[in-house]
């Protein structure tokens, strides 16, 4: 499995914390992420290219129409989740995905600027 950055993905969340579409939460990520309900109504409603570039971690082998394919989540599917943004980089970190890593911190280190 390699994982590698899922570039649409984090040109989408730079632009959406430009734009201000960011949530600076206390709150656990945990409680805040999307659930498989959820993520299961934007696959059928807004199809596979809206669920990849809400994910920064993308894992080419895999079918790009299954969930499998993709990996660390950053927002809600409406907004970039600053606890997202943290959990991904410790998650990233976690299992040696370093370039993933450090796309999250890049996005830490805007939306923090803001």
């Amino acid at each position: 499995m390699a994982i590698e950055v899922n570039e649409p993905a984090l040109s989408y969340a730079r632009d959406l914390i430009r734009r201000g579409k960011v949530v600076r939460d206390q709150r656990d990520w945990s409680e805040v992420a999307p659930t498989t309900q959820q993520e299961n109504e934007v696959i059928e409603r807004d199809g596979w290219s809206e669920y990849a570039r809400w994910h920064l971690g993308v894992d080419p082998s895999e079918n790009p129409e299954t969930k499998k394919a993709y990996s660390f989540p950053f927002g809600d599917f409406s907004e970039v989740h600053r606890s997202g943004v943290i959990a991904g980089e410790s998650r990233a970190g976690q299992y040696h995905h370093t370039e993933v890593e450090a796309a999250f911190k890049s996005l830490l280190e805007l939306i923090d600027e803001g």
